[in-house]
């Protein structure tokens, strides 16, 4: 007996697939806010990974995503909140940097120190992290793409709070001490310093950290 190739409302066809009025049921998950979100991730990863930081432009990763760029915008709200989505970061750099700095420079070497601590100490999973450092380090377009974050979003939000010759260098030492820390207590674990209690490190690394934001740098060649 042939199959009837029209089965009725309700019924499964051959495939395994059920049919309303002959045609074939929409195969995968239906599209919804959680799917839209992980396409416009995926697409960030890409563009981020090929572009760099600067080059990516939220309106290429929407269309690359298949959404209005105002999607990008309602889920993340910045294309440093994407990235910052997109690679997993434990800190949200676009709004807590300026928030320690609104507290003025007097014991900011501290502050810093001690937020990046409790925020990577109690990360729940500092694997997603850690993964893209190591990249880092091996490979340029991820030192590339990271560099430019640190650079627009970090870096040059510190320097432009400072009203002192050569900002730019003072924040980028700071960028390298932090860095190192990082580099050393998390991901290489670095004894003593990977189990050194935090506010000892605090304690230790803020003061340097303070000299290079605020202290004389006369000897060095301030632009």
């Amino acid at each position: 007996m042939t199959a009837d190739p029209h089965p009725p409302a309700g019924r499964r066809g051959p495939g395994g697939q059920r049919s309303r009025g002959g045609q074939r049921g929409r195969v995968g998950r239906p599209p919804g806010p959680g799917n839209t979100r992980d396409a416009v991730l995926d697409s960030a990863r890409r563009a981020f990974a090929a572009r760099g930081y600067q080059a990516a432009s939220l309106r290429a990763i929407a269309a690359d995503a298949g959404v209005d760029p105002g999607m990008v915008r309602h889920f993340f709200g910045s294309k440093a909140g994407l990235f910052q989505a997109a690679m997993q970061l434990p800190i949200d750099f676009e709004h807590v940097v300026p928030a320690l700095l609104a507290g003025g420079l007097d014991g900011i070497g501290e502050r810093l120190v001690r937020f990046f601590l409790s925020v990577f100490d109690s990360a729940p999973d500092r694997s997603p992290f850690i993964s893209l450092i190591r990249s880092a380090v091996s490979h340029e377009e991820s030192a590339r793409m990271l560099r430019e974050f640190m650079t627009e979003q970090v870096l040059g939000r510190v320097a432009a709070a400072l009203d002192r010759p050569g900002a730019g260098l003072r924040a980028a030492l700071v960028g390298s001490q932090m860095a190192g820390l990082v580099l050393l207590r998390y991901v290489l674990g670095v004894e003593p310093l990977a189990s050194a209690d935090p506010e000892t490190v605090v304690a230790v690394v803020g003061p340097t950290v303070q000299r290079y934001l605020t202290g004389d740098l006369s000897n060095a060649a301030l632009g």
